[in-house]
């Protein structure tokens, strides 16, 4: 985990669901003056070159995360703990064993004997017909459809068609 704030940091790391999260802000730049409200700021864990990584993020600004569901750790059960501890310590709201980030839902599920903690499943909301049908007949074809869902690195992505993208390039 990554954070300026020492105190954050040394909270967020025993947060409960087995993710660690990563809390950077980045300074402003005369390159990119307001970096909060940028959709694709530069972003360290991708290297140096903005140029390049950032064109394949706006290849893609199709897709948004929008959920992600954590299994607790064996023998805990109680997800509206997990999220009321993350609720406190990044200063979301939370309803049950949802935690309602800006433009995410982070959720719990109770842990299971013989099953790690950890990430169960992400959902990503897809812009644009063509592509949501895409991704589906590419993952049917390599076998990895489940039901509703895709299985990638043990984890299920469940895909939302989002409507149309109505947005004009401005490349």
């Amino acid at each position: 985990m990554r954070s300026r704030d020492p105190t954050l940091r040394q909270r967020a790391n025993g947060c409960t669901g087995g993710v660690i999260p990563e809390l950077d802000s980045h300074d402003a730049t005369s390159s990119n003056p307001k970096p909060l409200t940028t959709r694709f700021s530069p972003w360290h864990a991708c290297g140096r070159d903005y140029d390049t990584y950032s064109a394949g993020m706006k290849r893609h600004a199709d897709l948004s995360l929008v959920g992600c569901i954590c299994r607790l750790a064996p023998g805990d059960n109680d997800g509206e703990s997990a999220s009321r501890q993350w609720e406190d310590i990044f200063g979301v709201p939370r309803s049950r064993d949802l935690v309602a980030f800006t433009n995410a839902r982070l959720g719990f599920i109770r842990g299971e004997e013989g099953k790690p903690e950890g990430i169960v499943s992400i959902t990503i909301a897809v812009k644009g017909q063509k592509t949501f049908d895409g991704i589906q007949e590419r993952a049917s074809q390599m076998g990895l459809c489940g039901d509703g869902w895709i299985n990638m690195v043990g984890v299920r992505w469940y895909f939302s068609h989002a409507g149309e993208d109505t947005s004009t390039s401005k490349l």
